[in-house]
């Protein structure tokens, strides 16, 4: 009994100093990663077979907990904060964030298209105010 135990505890422990000697290397990958990179296929494909489901789940399961637990939240009047805490955040993140993206690249992705609306809005009222100023 004591010899089938053996290899299976030699394999678990195996296991666990392969999977603590590359910790460090996945630190250090996780520095050199900046916030423009565009998420690559792998990011992708994972988010897309493995993420969005989940989230998808766990937004149908934060808000079958938000009703169940809504009169509680209302006498203590959080019901906004359980809200968002149970269906906002895994909505937002299942349904409204690029595939693929974490939390930095999809925060730049917003912060890069809210700035070319402002430089569009900035074009146009500049296109204006010339198209004003030649048919005075």
């Amino acid at each position: 009994m004591m010899r089938a135990k053996r290899p299976i505890l030699a394999s678990a422990l195996a296991t666990s100093m392969m999977l603590t000697s590359l910790m460090p290397m996945t630190a250090s990958a996780g520095n050199s990663v900046t916030i423009n990179d565009r998420p690559g296929e792998m990011a992708m494909i994972g988010d897309a077979v493995f993420a969005r489901p989940f989230l998808i789940v766990s937004t149908l399961a934060g808000a079958a907990i938000f009703t169940v637990t809504l009169p509680f939240t209302a006498i203590a009047r959080s019901t906004d904060e359980a809200a968002g805490t149970l269906v906002r955040k895994p909505g937002h993140a299942a349904f409204i964030r690029c595939l693929g993206c974490t939390p930095a690249q999809q925060e730049r992705l917003v912060q890069e298209r809210e700035l070319e609306k402002s430089r569009e809005v900035a074009r146009q009222e500049a296109a204006n105010k010339q198209a004003q100023q030649s048919g005075e």
